[in-house]
C-alpha cells in the first residue's frame, strides 16, 4: 500500500529557460489585506525539472512537486498551457 499523496500543483510564468532542463517559474497569488481588505500580487520562483528543453521564456506552464532534483529544484514541468507570442514574426 502506498502512502504517498496527491502532489501540489501550480501554474506560473516561465522567466528563465538558460539552464540546461531546467526553467525558473514565476507563480503569482493574489492575498487580501488583513485590515485594509486590499487585494495585493504576491509572488515566488520556483526552478523545475524540463526533461526535453521545450519551455520558451514567457510560456504558461503547469508545474507539480516532486523529490529533490537538485540542490533547489523540487518540481518539475507537467505541461505547457499557454505559448509565449513571438516577438520580432515577420507578418
Amino acid at each position: 500500500m502506498s502512502t504517498e499523496q496527491n502532489p501540489r500543483s501550480l501554474v506560473g510564468t516561465v522567466v528563465s529557460n538558460r539552464m540546461d532542463k531546467t526553467i525558473v517559474v514565476l507563480v503569482e497569488r493574489r492575498i487580501q489585506h488583513p485590515l485594509y481588505k486590499k487585494y495585493i500580487r504576491r509572488s515566488k520562483k520556483f526552478h523545475a525539472h524540463d526533461q526535453e528543453n521545450s519551455c520558451q521564456i514567457g510560456d504558461t506552464v503547469r508545474i507539480e512537486e516532486c523529490r529533490p532534483l537538485s540542490k533547489t529544484k523540487t518540481w518539475r514541468l507537467v505541461s505547457v498551457v499557454g505559448h509565449a507570442i513571438a516577438e520580432g514574426v515577420a507578418s
